[in-house]
């Protein structure tokens, strides 16, 4: 199995449930993956994948091999869009991993797993060409393709070369796992496949989320006054923290947002949306954002946004690990999700597990998991009054959230089991060897 990303997101939470379960279905996985151990914590391979037969590749300065590229062009970040890269830069690329995947695979190797397509796939033709290969495509290279096709940015000079070569690698794959049908015929088009080239598995969520019950005025105390994590642009974590004066409102309805501070989470949309929505409500309410890496935000910072809307009740509880979630989670009433690009939605899937409903956008992965009115709430994408007036209807109404909550979590554990998941992906990867 390869992913050519170090762990920092939601598809290494997903590459590290589908290793387990292969190899609890009688697979031997092997797991090259991309790490970072000078960023430390879960950002390094041998960390996040601990337990499993992982060979970390480490990137520079950590290491000798560059930085990955990204399908997303961001201003500012280290890892520059992968269609700006031209031919010299991409062989860089293959060259750095033609010898870690060469020793991985020195003691055999049946079938390949590759997640994304990215210069692996290269490397695995050039290294390992009878081979047969499975794809999971988790949806961010076709947001890529979709913007190459719509017309790239100026700085993408190589873009037409990556669009072939994505396709290439996609035509290459004996099968091509999607995370949801309704993306499928879009993965099809946009990669020029047929549709019977593709299998629909969604991703599926870690035993660990489930209902329980916390003591919400310990926990928040803890997570915010006493060890906080929340940080301010250009300062450590723990630059933002609260008094206990401050957590009257977490004795109320407790919305939660749980990601990174990129733009396409519309975390400014929602604050504004949050704000509005409180000036109307007679209930007590707060909104808690958990997730923003330190120090990596785009556009404006939460902390920009509280300030420019004078948003009340809004904390930041900083960056905790995907194992530290739970507790958090069960300390919320309601999960509030405005990202507009999102190709499934993973921690929408944990939340429901827990018994959250959810108030997300009727786009992309959300709208195939969230149903409303029987496991939560949908809004058209980038309308702030839409998301208030869900905000409100879900605080003004306990029974409905309750409602709402348990077809969260009954859809969940019928849809989203990594056991029968796991199975699924087993024969899947059988067929394919």
């Amino acid at each position: 199995m390869g992913i050519y990303f170090y762990p920092r997101g939601g598809s290494a939470h997903v590459c590290r449930s589908i290793a387990r379960e292969l190899g609890a279905n009688n697979f031997e996985v092997t797991l090259l993956s991309g790490s970072r151990p000078d960023l430390g914590g879960e950002a390094s391979a041998a960390n996040f994948y601990a337990g499993l037969d992982v060979r970390p590749v480490e990137f520079a300065p950590a290491g000798s091999v560059p930085l990955h590229g990204s399908y997303e062009d961001r201003p500012g970040a280290p890892d520059p869009v992968l269609a700006s890269l031209d031919d010299e830069e991409f062989e860089r690329q293959v060259e750095a991993w033609t010898g870690p995947m060469a020793a991985a695979a020195a003691a055999g190797v049946d079938v390949l797993y590759l997640h994304h397509l990215t210069p692996l796939n290269e490397v695995a033709v050039r290294v390992l060409p009878e081979v047969p290969v499975v794809g999971h495509v988790h949806g961010t290279e076709l947001l890529m393709l979709e913007q190459i096709e719509a017309g790239a940015p100026a700085g993408w000079k190589c873009a037409e070369a990556w669009a072939g070569r994505l396709r290439r690698w996609a035509a290459g794959c004996t099968r091509i796992v999607v995370n949801e049908r309704k993306g499928l015929g879009r993965a099809a088009a946009l990669l020029e496949l047929e549709e019977d080239r593709f299998d629909c598995v969604p991703n599926g969520f870690d035993p660990i989320f489930s209902p329980g019950v916390v003591d919400r005025r310990s926990h928040w105390r803890r997570n915010l006054v006493a060890d906080p994590r929340g940080w301010r642009p250009g300062d450590d974590p723990g630059s933002v923290s609260y008094a206990d004066e401050d957590l009257a409102a977490l004795d109320g309805v407790v919305l939660l947002a749980v990601g990174r501070f990129t733009e396409v989470k519309r975390l400014p949309l929602l604050i504004e949306a949050f704000a509005r929505a409180e000036a109307k409500l007679d209930e007590r309410a707060a909104l808690v954002l958990i997730g923003g890496h330190p120090g990596e935000w785009e556009g404006e910072h939460p902390c920009e946004t509280i300030a420019r809307t004078g948003a009340r009740h809004v904390f930041l509880a900083g960056w905790h690990g995907h194992e530290e979630l739970p507790p958090f989670l069960r300390a919320g009433d309601l999960l509030v999700h405005a990202s507009v690009r999102e190709q499934f939605g993973q921690v929408l899937v944990e939340a429901m597990a827990c018994g959250l409903p959810v108030i997300a956008v009727r786009r992309g992965g959300p709208a195939t998991i969230v149903d409303d009115p029987q496991t939560g709430w949908l809004v058209e994408p980038d309308d702030v009054d839409a998301l208030a007036g869900a905000i409100a209807a879900s605080v003004a109404d306990a029974g409905e959230r309750r409602r709402r909550g348990e077809g969260a979590r009954e859809k969940a554990v019928r849809m989203y089991s990594w056991a029968h998941i796991g199975r699924e992906l087993a024969e899947i990867v059988r067929i394919a060897s």
